[in-house]
């Protein structure tokens, strides 16, 4: 039988994530939950920072209703929830090491962009 793998999160200032850390075998399901209760921010993303490693990997995120999952991480993670208040990243069957990690949320304002005028 694999080995199992552990998975951390961690939180910052008005934002919450449960549970702290976990322990998985491969192939059981992670479930992370965020909340967040500033009422400015409308946008919830998360990121993961493998083993060993300081760069921190964008998963996924939602802006207001709206999903995004990252074209790496599209064939076994999803986001689900609302940017106001709660996000879920969901691992449905973690399967290789590398999804052994630190996954964290953050809460902000969406930034939107318009075209500049020629």
């Amino acid at each position: 039988q694999p080995a199992p793998f552990s998975v951390s999160s961690l939180w910052f200032l008005s934002v919450a994530q449960s549970p702290g850390a976990l322990i998985k075998h491969p192939g059981e399901e992670v479930r992370i939950d965020c909340n967040h209760s500033n009422t400015d921010f409308d946008m919830i993303q998360w990121y993961k920072q493998s083993a060993g490693e300081s760069d921190m990997l964008l998963v996924g995120y939602v802006q207001f209703t709206s999903t995004v999952v990252e074209a790496p991480f599209k064939d076994s993670y999803n986001v689900s929830g609302n940017g106001g208040s709660h996000a879920c990243l969901h691992i449905p069957k973690p399967g290789v090491p590398e999804d052994g990690a630190v996954y964290f949320c953050a809460a902000s304002r969406a930034q939107c962009c318009t075209a500049p005028s020629l």
